[in-house]
């Protein structure tokens, strides 16, 4: 019953007033928001996300992924892209006000493989960069695409970490990834300097072909992004006879399961099934859903 599993989430969803610590504008409409919020810091996971009061006046919050946290310092980051009234009233808001989250929600990414694979397109990439720093220390060694077919909301920069399989004009990257030693590679089609031209599911297939048996069996696909892009990387994965798990986005009400606003069918061992993106998800084994 949709009750009693938003009871099960009661100790593990907490609602907080947390200050806006900075609030930073990027082209493309795109905004990276810092709050202090202490308690969602100390328990999200990769791949959860947060429930934003975005004004008074509008009584639904918005679902917005978890792109960093410090639990040492107690803030989470977040980025989103100003697509609705929402988001637009959302960006107005500046440091030192106090905006109402709960969070953490959802289910969290599961790597098991010493070689992850992380895809992140458009307002997916949040998830898939708070995977890659969780990893970084673990002893596994993800690559990290991302993808956008606006400005990224950082500054490309050329690597100086060479990936075999990869065009040598391939070379743009995310710096926040490379301080932390993390491979990666920017993709689309909107000719940015040094991204592949084309889609992320490319450079993809391109880096796996370099891979031997041995290697393609210490992988796993991870992606968030918009349903046609993952439906592609889930492709990718069957392709090449990989496990992939996808984040998934949807429009989302009460957002901790009580509605049934933002199912999806997912395949079960009973078969067909509706779930809750929310609490269910968002992660979900890729295969269930595409």
């Amino acid at each position: 019953m949709p009750g009693q599993a938003s009871r099960a989430h009661r100790q593990t969803i907490f609602v907080e007033d947390a200050e806006i610590l900075s609030h930073r504008a990027h082209p493309g409409e795109q905004h990276i928001l810092r709050l202090q919020a202490p308690r969602c810091a100390a328990a999200a996971l990769p791949g959860q996300f947060a429930h934003v009061t975005v004004a008074s006046r509008l009584p639904l919050r918005r679902p917005i992924s978890i792109m960093r946290v410090d639990p040492d310092q107690g803030w989470v980051e977040l980025l989103y892209k100003a697509v609705g009234e929402g988001t637009r009233l959302l960006a107005k808001r500046s440091p030192g006000e106090l905006l109402n989250i709960m969070g953490p929600i959802g289910q969290s990414f599961t790597v098991t493989q010493a070689r992850p694979l992380l895809i992140g397109g458009g307002v997916g990439m949040p998830p898939m960069i708070f995977l890659a720093e969780s990893l970084r220390n673990s002893g596994r060694q993800p690559f990290v695409i991302l993808g956008s077919e606006v400005p990224f909301p950082f500054q490309p920069a050329p690597s100086r970490i060479m990936i075999p399989g990869l065009g040598a004009n391939v070379i743009a990257s995310m710096p926040l990834l490379e301080d932390w030693d993390i491979p990666c590679r920017l993709a689309s089609q909107q000719d940015f300097p040094g991204t592949h031209q084309g889609y992320v599911t490319d450079l993809a297939r391109q880096w796996l072909d370099t891979l031997d048996d041995s290697g393609l069996a210490e992988t796993g696909l991870y992606a968030c992004g918009p349903h046609p892009m993952l439906e592609a990387v889930v492709q990718v994965a069957r392709d090449y006879g990989l496990p992939v798990q996808v984040s998934l986005e949807e429009y989302m009400a009460c957002g901790v399961g009580g509605c049934a606003g933002c199912t999806v069918p997912v395949e079960t061992a009973e078969g067909l099934k509706m779930k809750r993106v929310c609490v269910d998800g968002p992660v979900f084994d890729g295969y269930t859903v595409f």
